[in-house]
């Protein structure tokens, strides 16, 4: 595995700034962000009205507590383009979501606010360990999700050279890789794990590869499936987050000198932790909800918007600006099972303590004799084969599962393949409940 030495002095000033600095800096921001938004957005001066707050009671950081949070549903009222606060001949792009539960969330950027984006994303390929030169790897999707063209244009502001496959074509993926030599792979980390699955079916030796660095992001992953691609391709794995509400991938991204946490490019983004259930703010080390207000953004200022992300705040290490813990999950994903709370992030855990069972699960929920129950749908590795085995594999992750999350779970081994790949983010949970 390629050795990155940390590179101060190609770093932004602002990186290795004083808290005090950065403070200062966010401040100021903060103050225009709230004025621009209040200011052009009838949206935001209603609810700050309702609040009883105007831009100028923000006199300290502190003070951003007093403002009303912003939510999905705020965006879905005012669809499609209530929230912008710059004219319509100033909007230079328009990303969406996939509108599945809802209608979709529209966001909105101004040129000045892509060449933002593009900088914090070529900020944080350059903290992954990506340097001028090297060839990118972009396998997220292209279009409406901000994932593809977030990272190519990030990685094309770093002066790399960008390949940009999108999502899909599993066998063609493994082939440019095998071809095009790419040092780095954008892309989400269970898609990783279906090129894995290819790489091994087409008889390549993927720690072979050219691979150093894998950006992964888009959805919640644990250390133990780093490990696991990590000793698969002999490469570093980092996890870069963002949304797109926010801005999109590279609101903060992992240093791959000490792979401890995202550290979030706090110049841009300021972020919050709060009770899920209170909107208490929670101080930093606590537990809880993740809470971004955009310090930049022209387009489409955003308040203190409510991820539903879970994490905490943690103090910089190989950079002045916070880390956030890795995500545990999300608040509106946690599973309710007989009284006890889990995410998906924690059977993926135990899952990939077992030698003979796959990463590649989903939970179905289901209901038998008016009581909730969970199944885990689990593919066996290729080399466990027999029944003997697939059986001692689903005894051991019913016990994992009991002893460590709290609950009971039945554990049913499929084929390898047998469960549905995504070419984006993973589908982990099939809720088969009657609709009560």
């Amino acid at each position: 595995m390629t050795t990155f030495a940390s590179r101060t002095q190609s770093l932004d000033p602002i990186e290795i700034a004083s808290r005090d600095e950065i403070a200062a800096l966010q401040l100021a921001r903060l103050s225009r962000t709230l004025r621009h938004a209040y200011d052009n957005v009838p949206h935001y001066r209603a609810k700050f009205a309702a609040a009883g707050v105007r831009p100028e009671d923000c006199r300290s950081l502190d003070d951003l507590k007093k403002f009303p949070f912003t939510t999905k549903t705020d965006l879905r009222d005012t669809y499609p383009f209530g929230m912008f606060a710059v004219p319509q001949e100033r909007i230079a792009r328009l990303h969406a979501s996939s509108g599945t539960t809802g209608k979709p969330t529209v966001v909105a950027y101004s040129k000045a606010d892509l060449d933002v984006w593009s900088e914090v994303v070529a900020r944080s390929i350059r903290a992954a360990g990506g340097r001028p030169g090297m060839k990118v790897h972009v396998a997220y999707g292209y279009g409406l999700f901000t994932g593809g063209l977030g990272a190519h244009y990030g990685a094309e502001r770093l002066g790399c050279t960008v390949i940009p496959v999108s999502g899909g074509m599993t066998e063609r993926q493994v082939q440019l890789i095998h071809d095009f030599k790419p040092e780095i792979v954008m892309v989400t980390p269970s898609y990783m794990l279906a090129i894995l699955d290819e790489f091994r079916r087409a008889g390549l030796d993927p720690r072979a590869c050219s691979l150093e660095v894998g950006i992964f992001g888009a959805e919640p992953w644990t250390n133990a499936m780093r490990a696991e691609i990590e000793q698969a391709f002999d490469m570093h794995a980092v996890d870069i987050y963002g949304l797109s509400e926010v801005m999109g991938p590279g609101v903060s991204c992992e240093c791959v000198e000490t792979k401890d946490g995202p550290h979030i490019w706090e110049d841009h983004f300021y972020p919050e932790v709060i009770d899920p259930e209170t909107g208490e703010v929670l101080p930093d080390g606590s537990p809880g909800e993740l809470v971004f207000t955009s310090l930049t953004k022209e387009a489409m200022p955003i308040i203190r918007y409510r991820t539903r992300d879970l994490t905490r705040l943690l103090p910089g290490t190989a950079r002045s600006m916070r880390r956030m813990e890795r995500i545990a999950g999300r608040s509106d994903d946690m599973i309710i099972l007989r009284g006890v709370n889990l995410f998906p992030s924690q059977i993926e855990e135990q899952t990939l303590k077992c030698e003979t069972l796959s990463p590649h699960f989903q939970i179905e929920l289901g209901r038998h004799e008016r009581m909730d129950a969970m199944t885990v749908v689990v593919e066996a590795r290729p080399h466990a084969a027999s029944a003997a085995e697939r059986e001692r594999g689903a005894r051991e992750l019913a016990h994992h599962i009991k002893s460590v999350v709290g609950v009971t779970a039945a554990v049913r081994v499929v084929d390898p393949g047998g469960v549905e790949r995504s070419q984006g983010k993973a589908k982990r949970i099939v809720d088969l409940r009657p609709k009560d």
